[in-house]
């Protein structure tokens, strides 16, 4: 029998919903832990990451971090050699001089803490100024992902979860057919893109909802955070 990989988000995915339907959520892939690969894919840090990894009863197989600019494998949570080739091949080593040189005519994006991998992340409040922005950074040749009506993320073009991901599945040799992804916002957008079986759950961000209305490989759950993930693990696995 393939294992089940499960690719999920964190804050308001997998972290989300009530302490109920996260305990359900847990106590239901340590029951089968055998059987399923975990596959965090956060905008968080690695180091952004511990206090989950230290607070969880169950830890993963495996991190996408920094909005799919890292990846780490368990259980030491080490680079993989081949997605870190991948990643430098993608980032100018004077990528981020060249970003900052921009966004200083942008004082109102201001940094974002512990970040790490390859990217440069900002704070935002106007969305008009942080549109403005994207479009000053795009000549460069970077991507510029807005997400949660806060976040500004400056990445290497190509590059964010659901590309990582798929890198990853090639890299481990998991199936496809055997992945379920789920996330809550538009910085999960790129995972439901990748064509393989979602689940977004029901405190989604509004543009989010929007972005994937036509992806018929996404279901469109009315549970909240662990809630909806397990509803679609239940079904999918």
């Amino acid at each position: 029998m393939q294992k089940t990989i499960l690719a999920t988000d964190l804050d308001g995915t997998f972290l989300g919903g009530s302490d109920a339907q996260r305990a359900e959520l847990y106590d239901w892939i340590l029951a089968r832990r055998d059987e399923i690969v975990l596959i965090y894919a956060s905008g968080r840090s690695l180091t952004a990451m511990q206090d989950v990894l230290t607070g969880l009863p169950l830890q993963p197989d495996h991190i996408i971090a920094d909005v799919g600019t890292s990846f780490y494998t368990g259980p030491q949570y080490l680079p993989h050699e081949g997605m870190e080739a991948w990643f430098d091949g993608c980032w100018p080593t004077d990528a981020r001089e060249r970003v900052h040189a921009v966004l200083q005519s942008h004082p109102h994006l201001k940094p974002q803490p512990h970040i790490e991998g390859r990217r440069i992340s900002c704070f935002y409040t106007d969305e008009a100024l942080a549109l403005a922005a994207r479009e000053a950074v795009a000549p460069l040749g970077f991507d510029v992902l807005l997400s949660d009506n806060m976040y500004f993320d400056v990445l290497p073009r190509g590059v964010q979860k659901g590309p990582t991901l798929l890198r990853t599945l090639q890299a481990l040799n998991l199936s496809p057919e055997r992945t379920l992804v789920a996330g809550d916002t538009l910085n999960d957008l790129s995972l439901f893109q990748t064509g393989l079986a979602g689940v977004a759950v029901a405190n989604r961000e509004p543009l989010l909802n929007a972005a994937i209305a036509d992806l018929t490989n996404v279901h469109q759950s009315e549970l909240e955070g662990a809630g909806g993930v397990l509803e679609a693990l239940r079904r999918f696995h």
